[in-house]
């Protein structure tokens, strides 16, 4: 079976949502945990490396999930928390390295398979869901023009590369002393293909309280 290792970014501090959005509780336990509970039980998922500002929280961590092989401290920003997990992969042959925010607690394992096949396939896989508004590209309160929605994706975690290519994006960021949105950003910018698969709108990301309400409705569903 191909390695594939899993880095979970949970070290932003929350300051608009008013504390960390990782520790929220959603139905009685932290977002966090939701996310970690589903990729420890993938069975697709070989280990899982932690990224959290709370260095008491490793032994904690370590002792639940038997898949998480490092719990690291994060960096001042989120690509340089990526890059602290990622320096904790174990590389083997054909390994895929999976990067998830670990404020979208209600990750589905067939969404996080899709995603392993087709990095596994193409080296490079994001997930994404369509529009369903109308866009439009506006400049100083006036509208330019409509976008093609057609065209247009937003873009889940987790994104899944290839160990060498998510290496060779990190380290060239790092040394143009470039930050991205996400992961995808830094390997487009070297000019590699990234492929998209299907999302899931269950897999919602927490930004505000209201989004733990929300994330409590799909849940009972």
């Amino acid at each position: 079976m191909k390695k594939v290792s899993v880095i979970i970014a949970a070290a932003g501090e929350g300051k608009r949502f008013g504390s960390a959005k990782q520790f929220a509780k959603l139905k009685g336990r932290p977002v966090l945990d939701w996310a970690l509970e589903t990729f420890d039980s993938h069975v697709k998922v070989t280990d899982i490396i932690l990224v959290v500002k709370e260095d008491w929280l490793r032994e904690k961590y370590m002792r639940r999930f038997p898949k998480l092989s490092a719990v690291v401290h994060g960096g001042e920003r989120r690509q340089d928390s990526v890059m602290a997990g990622f320096n904790q992969v174990v590389p083997r042959k054909n390994t895929i390295v999976l990067v998830h925010d670990g404020v979208r607690p209600l990750v589905g394992k067939d969404l996080i398979t899709r995603v392993i096949e087709a990095a596994e396939k193409n080296g490079a896989a994001i997930p994404g869901i369509p529009f369903e508004d109308t866009i439009k590209h506006i400049k100083e309160e006036k509208v330019l023009r409509t976008l093609d929605r057609k065209a247009l994706l937003r873009i889940q975690t987790p994104q899944g590369f290839s160990y060498d290519i998510l290496e060779e994006a990190l380290t060239q960021a790092k040394k143009d002393n470039f930050y991205g949105t996400d992961e995808a950003s830094l390997v487009e910018r070297l000019g590699k293909e990234v492929y998209v698969v299907e999302g899931d709108t269950r897999n919602i990301k927490i930004t505000s309280p209201e989004d733990i309400q929300i994330a409590e409705s799909l849940v009972a569903d």
